[in-house]
Formats: C-alpha cells, structure tokens, sequence
C-alpha cells in the first residue's frame, strides 16, 4: 500500500493536469494521517502527529488559528492558513507564510527576484528600494539593514524546501510555528508601512 502511494502521488504523474494535485494530496492525507503518514508537497511519503479523530484534526487547526487571531496576526498571514494546511503540517504553513513576504515585496516594488537577490535588490542599497523608516541617522539605517538581514534569514530557513530537505521533516511544535508566523506578521507590517525613497 505504501509503495502504491509512493508511485501514485509522485507530481510528474500531474503535469498534464496540475490542478488535481492538490486536492488529491489533501484527501490522501486526511486518510493517512490516522496512521501518523502524510505526503509532502514533494510527493515524499513521511511521518506526522497521528489524529485519532476528524473533529480532533479540525480542533488543532481551529485553535491555532484562533491563537494567531488573538496575537493579532497580520491578515496577509492568516489568509496563508487555512485549516487544512495547518492540519497537514505547521512547516508547510510557516512556509506558504513566508511565500507571502516575497509576494508582497514584488507587488511593492516590481521586481521579479526572489529570496536573497530579492531582499538585497529591495531592501539593501543607498537608497534602499523600500524603506521602513527615514534613513536620517545611523541608528536608522542599521535598523534598515537589520530588517533586510531578518527578511533574508526568513527566505533562506523556509523560502526553499528543495534545498532544505531535512526541515521538511521538522517535528515544528505549534507553539514554535506561532511565533514564526507572528515573526513573518511583523515583517508584513514593517513592508505595509514601507516607503519608497527618491533614486538619484
């Protein structure tokens, strides 16, 4: 059984109709997560919290995100987390989050880059594209650079699954995913308030 699972949801079996994917994959996990299994957005077979029950499932994911809710999370970061990624797997949440970050800085700024090239070309600079203060005195531009360091250490933990293999498989405490969502939160609302200075 395993091993059919294995063969059947490998993603190049969808290329002629990605769309599928997905909610395929989700429905395979609500199965499979009875017996502690989930499928990946990679399509790897690996482990996971064991539910007992459907409601108990639901609960998880209702109560994260009322936790977030509370903390007042960034709405950008809460549209991120619907319940049944938060039932799939706090990584993945923490992940398509900060998807979010990179999304937001190019509909800002109109670049195309993404992860460090991104954070240098719109947030490094003399002038920086966007600025998340005047830029007047030193203290000012260190907090600019240390904003610029934050974002690129959020892109290069979560950005890439591909080339952070091992994090997928990240026992994530719930608690450990709230704090990096209301992290990614405060980069949202550093970007919202963001200006974009004079270029020579």
């Amino acid at each position: 059984m395993i091993a059919f699972i294995r063969k059947a949801m490998r993603p190049e079996r969808y290329l002629q109709n990605p769309q599928r994917y997905e909610p395929l994959r989700m429905k395979v996990n609500t199965a499979l997560a009875f017996a502690g299994l989930k499928v990946n957005a990679e399509g790897i077979l690996g482990t996971t919290d064991r539910a007992t029950t459907i409601p108990d499932a639901e609960r998880r994911a209702r109560e994260m995100r009322e936790d977030l809710a509370r903390r007042g999370v960034h709405p950008d970061v809460l549209s991120f987390c619907r319940s049944e990624l938060l039932v799939d797997d706090y990584f993945h949440a923490v992940l398509e989050a900060t998807k979010s970050v990179g999304d937001k800085i190019r509909s800002r700024t109109g670049l195309m880059d993404d992860g460090s090239a991104l954070v240098d070309r719109a947030l490094s600079g003399d002038p920086p594209m966007l600025a998340i203060n005047s830029l007047q005195n030193e203290n000012e531009k260190s907090e600019q650079r240390g904003f610029a360091n934050l974002v690129r250490g959020l892109f290069g933990m979560f950005r890439n699954p591909a080339a952070h293999a091992p994090r997928v498989y990240w026992a994530m405490e719930r608690e450990d995913a709230e704090d990096l969502l209301s992290m990614v939160s405060l980069v949202h609302r550093r970007l919202d308030k963001a200006t974009m200075p004079r270029r020579a």
